[in-house]
């Protein structure tokens, strides 16, 4: 699955019930105002209902909300002097409630449109996020993954974050990586690498190889004297078998992978981590291939730093493998699903950073 999450909309319907309070308001103080003794004056509260519609309100609820105080304004004045059609006092807080009235339409109208454009560009970058990184199939060979890309809500700008699988003669392939950037920059990074992954990923025989290879790939483009900053891209690199065995991995500077086994998350740290991709100029590096237990029944967890970096409303970044202990989804889609909820539940709803994650499954033996 691929997502997009952000703070839930409040339904239109949800919304409507909240005019009442404007209305209730401008009543009120209506009838409060002309039941008041002669010096006493409350009409100046009625500004108070078309200031608060903007809140949950469109233009043309402002517009009724304000038309109905200039209306009470003026029902005041008439019932307050009756001698009088209206006093001066009574002209001046009608035509100030016109002015503010109308300066809240203006208002709302470029609040919508400067929201309309905002959600126009999120769907653009969005939809070219998916044409760039598509969803893992369910699918792969005998495992099963799960897919998971949420944008920040920061910003409109599409992120670095990739993954991407492919299928050899003996087992799977996988890579997960974040392009430093974001904008159409980092897209085009993540689309060289994902490009020279997917070519190359079932062709080369070692790892060690493979991923000397993606650096190469990307080291010219990320290397290009005009680009303003240093740019790299970090990643690890898989190599899971079809039968049971060892995991092989190559880490290139990238968060390193969570096995959950019976509920209890165990964080495959590197131990001879090598640079990120897109640095092979500037180093000769070595690329050490480890390896890791990953058996029938476990869940292999792969995700980008926007997960682990995500912040509470106290600045407390979230605790993945303390978070996942207990859970004994067995099923990636329902573990992903649980995660996610989990995530945006400790970031409230808004991530400062794209984040991606993926989950891969080993189905047990039938019967076992």
């Amino acid at each position: 699955m691929s997502q997009r999450l952000g703070e839930p909309r409040r339904p239109v319907r949800a919304r409507r019930p909240m005019v009442a309070v404007p209305i209730a308001w401008i009543v009120a103080v209506s009838v409060v105002d002309v039941l008041a003794p002669p010096h006493i004056h409350l009409g100046p509260l009625l500004v108070a209902a078309p200031a608060i519609t903007p809140l949950f309100g469109g233009p043309w609820t402002v517009a009724l909300v304000a038309a109905l105080a200039v209306i009470a304004q003026t029902a005041i004045g008439v019932l307050r002097d009756p001698d009088e059609l209206l006093s001066a006092n009574h002209e001046a807080q009608i035509l100030a409630l016109i002015l503010v009235g109308a300066s809240l339409v203006v208002f709302c109208v470029v609040r919508e449109r400067r929201a309309k454009e905002l959600r126009q560009v999120r769907y653009v970058s969005e939809t070219a996020q998916r044409v760039v990184l598509p969803p893992l199939p369910s699918r792969l060979g005998p495992l099963r993954t799960a897919s998971l890309y949420l944008a920040a809500e920061a910003e409109a700008q599409i992120g670095g974050d990739l993954y991407a699988a492919v299928r050899t003669t003996s087992g799977t392939r996988l890579i997960v990586g974040d392009v430093r950037g974001k904008g159409l920059t980092a897209v085009n990074d993540a689309a060289l690498l994902l490009g020279a992954f997917r070519v190359m990923a079932g062709h080369r025989a070692g790892l060690g190889e493979l991923v000397r290879h993606l650096d190469r790939s990307v080291c010219g483009d990320l290397a290009d004297p005009a680009r303003h900053g240093e740019a790299f891209i970090t990643a690890t690199v898989l190599d899971i078998p079809d039968r049971d065995g060892r995991v092989r991995m190559v880490s290139c500077g990238h968060p390193p992978p969570v096995v959950v086994r019976d509920g209890r998350p165990v964080t495959m740290s590197v131990l001879h981590p090598a640079p990120p991709l897109g640095l092979g100029h500037l180093v000769n590096p070595r690329y050490h291939v480890e390896s890791f237990p990953f058996e029938p029944g476990d869940l292999l967890l792969l995700y980008t730093d926007g997960v682990t970096e995500a912040r509470d409303s106290a600045g407390t970044f979230y605790p993945l493998a303390e978070r996942v202990t207990g859970w004994t989804e067995n099923d990636p889609d329902a573990f992903l699903d649980r995660f996610r909820h989990d995530l945006m539940h400790h970031v409230d709803g808004h991530l400062d950073d794209d984040a991606a994650m993926i989950v891969v499954g080993r189905p047990a033996p039938s019967g076992a």
